[in-house]
Parts: C-alpha cells; sequence; structure tokens
C-alpha cells in the first residue's frame, strides 16, 4: 500500500500522563535525576527516554517531532522555534567556511538574505540559479558543493521544483537536497519524490491559527541526531528551542491539517480560474496555463490539491495597496503577511515578505511592484467570495471592464 501521510498521522495515538486523549505537556526547562551517572549518560547522549533540559529536547517537542516525522515519511523530525530556526540550522550544519552551496533564486525574503548577506562572513558562497533549470542547476555545481536548497513551491512566485530531478543531480554528487515544504504540506511529500532534508515554517498551514512561530527539520535519524549533539550540533547550540506549551498546540491542530489543506486548496483553485476568466493575470500551480503544471500535478498527492496560495497582478503598487485595503474593509480578510490562516490574507511581496531581495532582482525574477499574494481562507461558500472580491476590482478598474460586463 502507498504511504499515506494523513493516516500515518491519525495512527499516532499518545495517552496524558492522567489517561487524557492529548499527551501532557511537559512544562518545565529541566529535569531530575536518581542518579548522576544517568545525567552524565543523558547528557552525552547515551540514554533513551530520559530528559536533560528542555533546550536539548522535551517530551511535547519530541510529540510533535514524531507526528512531522509521520506527515513527511522520514524518519525523525526536530522542532524550532521559528522557520528561519529550522533554515539557518540546517544550512550551518552542512556547510562550513569555504564551502559553496546552490539555492532557488525566488525563496522567501528571510532565507535569501541570510544566504546572500549572513553567510558572507563565515565565507560561504551561495549560488542562486532558476531551479525550475536542472541544467542550470548541473552547471551551478563546484568541487566545494555542500548542498542544493529550494522551495517546493516558491515563495512568491510559485514556481514549482522537480525535487525528483534535483534529488537526482544531489544523489549524483553525494550531497544532500533540502526543501522547503511550507507552501504545500500533505500536497507534496518532498522526502517521497528523493529529497533528503524537508523543512517547514509550522507558523503557516500546519499550525493554521496564526498563533504560534514555529518551524521543524525532517529527515534521517542520524542527521537530526547531529543537528542536536552537544559539541557541534547547529541546532542546539544556536539555541532555537520550541516552547513546550506551543509544541502541543501545533500537535493538536496538525489532527485536522488534511480537511484544511483541501478546503484551502479548493477554494483557492476556484478562485483562480474564475479571476482567470476575467481577464486577470493569475498564478497558480492548478491552472493549465502555469509553467509547471503538469509537474505540480504528476509530484502531488491529489486529494490535497495544489495548495491555498495564488498571486494576482493588480498592475501597480498603488492599486495592489488600494485593492488589499478595501478587501480589509469589506471582511474577505486582513493585508497581513504570514499565510495558512482560516481567513484569507493578502500581502504585497515586493513591499514586504520578499522586500530583502534587491529591486533589481525583483525584476529580473518577475517579481512586479502590482503583483499580490493571496494565502486563501477556509470560505465555506467561495462564489460569494469571488464575487465580493470581483466587486472590489471593478471599482478600482483592476478587472478589464468589457470582461465584467458581458
Amino acid at each position: 500500500m502507498d504511504y499515506n501521510a494523513s493516516d500515518a498521522i491519525q495512527d499516532l495515538q499518545y495517552f496524558g500522563e492522567f489517561g487524557g486523549v492529548n499527551p501532557s505537556i511537559s512544562d518545565s526547562s529541566t529535569y531530575t535525576f536518581l542518579s548522576a551517572k544517568t545525567m552524565f549518560d543523558t547528557f552525552e547522549g547515551n540514554t533513551e527516554g530520559c530528559y536533560l533540559y528542555s533546550r536539548h529536547s522535551s517530551p511535547s517537542n519530541l510529540y510533535l517531532g514524531e507526528a512531522l516525522a509521520a506527515l513527511e515519511g522520514t524518519e525523525a523530525a526536530n522542532v524550532t522555534a521559528s522557520g528561519m530556526g529550522a533554515i539557518t540550522a540546517v544550512i550551518l550544519q552542512l556547510c562550513s567556511s569555504g564551502d559553496h552551496l546552490i539555492s532557488s533564486r525566488t525563496i522567501y525574503g528571510g532565507t535569501y538574505a541570510f544566504l546572500k548577506n549572513f553567510l558572507k562572513r563565515f565565507r560561504i558562497e551561495v549560488s542562486f540559479v532558476d531551479i525550475t533549470n536542472l541544467e542550470a542547476v548541473r552547471a551551478a555545481l563546484r568541487p566545494n558543493t555542500k548542498m542544493i536548497y529550494c522551495e517546493a513551491v516558491s515563495n512568491p512566485l510559485l514556481e514549482v521544483a522537480d525535487i525528483g530531478g534535483l534529488a537526482q543531480i544531489a544523489n549524483s554528487r553525494q550531497i544532500p537536497l533540502a526543501v522547503d515544504n511550507t507552501f504545500t504540506p500533505l500536497s507534496i511529500a518532498p522526502a517521497r519524490l528523493g529529497a533528503h532534508i524537508v523543512i517547514h515554517s509550522l507558523t503557516k498551514f500546519i499550525n493554521g491559527t496564526s498563533d504560534t512561530v514555529a518551524g521543524a527539520i525532517c529527515g534521517s535519524r542520524d542527521f537530526c541526531l547531529a543537528l542536536k549533539d552537544v559539541n557541534d550540533g547547529a541546532g542546539i547550540l544556536l539555541g532555537s528551542t520550541l516552547d513546550s506549551l506551543r509544541a502541543a498546540s501545533i500537535l493538536k491542530n496538525m489532527r485536522t491539517l488534511h480537511l484544511r489543506m483541501s478546503k484551502h486548496s479548493e477554494n483557492a483553485h476556484y478562485l483562480a480560474e474564475r479571476f482567470e476568466a476575467d481577464g486577470l493575470r493569475v498564478v497558480y500551480p492548478g491552472l493549465a496555463s502555469h509553467p509547471g503544471h503538469a509537474l505540480m500535478t504528476r509530484q502531488m498527492v491529489s486529494q490535497y490539491g495544489y495548495g491555498g496560495i495564488l498571486t494576482l497582478d493588480a498592475h501597480s503598487l498603488e492599486k495592489a495597496n488600494s485593492l488589499m485595503e478595501q478587501m480589509q474593509k469589506e471582511n474577505l480578510g486582513y493585508l497581513a503577511v504570514s499565510l495558512g490562516f482560516y481567513k484569507t490574507l493578502f500581502s504585497a511581496p515586493g513591499t514586504s515578505t520578499s522586500s530583502e531581495i534587491p529591486e533589481t532582482e525583483q525584476k529580473a525574477m518577475g517579481l512586479s511592484d502590482g503583483l499580490i499574494r493571496f494565502s486563501i481562507g477556509l470560505d465555506h461558500d467561495i462564489e460569494r467570495t469571488y464575487l465580493r472580491m470581483k466587486s472590489c476590482m471593478e471599482r478600482l478598474d483592476i478587472v478589464p471592464v468589457k470582461e465584467m460586463r458581458a
């Protein structure tokens, strides 16, 4: 039988300390031992089921890690205090001074800033390439290349990475492929396609309630243990520790992830088709007009759809801002960064989540001033939402008038 992530998560069952249907929350920063030797052995990583200090590990974080490993079909998973905490730990664990890595050119602005600017102080070089062009990726390889990094579906341009093709390139050089799957949990399973490491910002779809910042690293048991090594593990030594209360909250929200992702995708697909028919420039992997549509269709788990993110071009930054303000006034969502909330969120990435990317590079990659990124919510009547959004666009002359009145 094929691997089913939803079944794997559902089959995880924990009893709380007093028989609760949710595991007990370990609300402690440090743990006691009955013998000094056990403390020493735990510190050295030689004991199972013993806890020393919550920066190392905690029961609540381990429960969530097990659920995330089940989600991605990996041997293990570590949780962190943010998505950037996960990304930076992975990169600094794999790359040292004098090394080189290959990254997609279209990635989250914070990741771009870390790779482009921060890594310079460690003399780690980065080649930014069109990740959809496998020949460009091969051409960027160097003798000192230590990893390939990309997003399964890129932020914000929604380019689709050929994970299987990238994994073949990585395997040919015996280097890891790390894939950020924040935009498409359940819809894409990177590890099943050949990725060696899968990263998430749990803040987004996986948690789903916009009340928590967290991240995850899913991979082999050896790699996850190496990140927590007390002597040279980037995960533990950089101190990006997730609070146990937040870990427990995310674990509970994961139980509805399969329902939420299906609805996010269904709603986004509906809006994308309607807006494209209205003559708007819409980017969504579920549209046949999307350059990566066929690849996404081959890679995705069909029951969860093409994801909950779409972009449309409002022609100018002024019109984009006016449209977002108008939609917020109409209670159609929030003018806010982030994604995966039950309400629709919208922002102009060129001046927000991608603002770390220089304007010249934004233009080169096709990030226009008027681009709006939508994280589509869980609206129960998506046609009603469409008609109200369309009305806002008509007032601002964003939708072609002839198309609107036909």
